[in-house]
């Protein structure tokens, strides 16, 4: 039952890894060649349809999930050891970065009227918002990444155990 925890463990997170870098590779770079009333528009979008159940599960799934699967492997060296250094790069790197970064910074773009704004708004609203927000992004990505190569070095270090 274990490994079968682990390795939707290691699903849950290469899911939400592979959501960070695409992002960072690609989303952003489309979207910083758009107008700032565009790039506006498209972010309050892209923030209010990430807000779906198949996120919301994949996300606080992994908070949930990498924890819960570093207590069941709490005897195993190195297992345990990976498990622990993959849950902190998450909940710190990962869900704190979104939780106390990216989350305000797209509940302010959120209430921002594009609509009924001057262009200097707009730009002033853009330059506080794509620069930082992408930068958070960057990190979740880094941590993501780091996380995912824990898990699945769990998952080697589980085989061989």
């Amino acid at each position: 039952m274990t490994t079968i925890l682990l390795i939707v463990t290691a699903t849950f997170t290469a899911l939400i890894a592979g959501l960070f870098y695409a992002y960072s590779c690609s989303v952003v770079l489309g979207l910083g060649k758009l107008s700032d009333a565009e790039y506006l528009k498209s972010m309050q979008s892209i923030n209010r349809e990430i807000l779906n159940p198949l996120f919301f599960i994949s996300f606080m799934g992994t908070a949930i999930l990498l924890p819960v699967s570093t207590f069941f492997y709490r005897s195993q060296n190195p297992v345990f050891l990976l498990l622990l250094l993959a849950a902190l790069a998450y909940l710190i790197g990962v869900f704190g970065v979104t939780m106390f970064g990216n989350v305000p910074l797209n509940d302010q773009l959120d209430k921002f009227d594009i609509a009924n704004s001057t262009a200097q708004k707009i730009k002033e609203m853009r330059d506080i918002f794509e620069n930082r927000w992408n930068s958070l992004n960057n990190v979740r990505s880094v941590f993501s990444v780091i996380t995912i190569i824990l898990t699945v070095c769990t998952c080697v270090f589980n085989k061989v155990e």
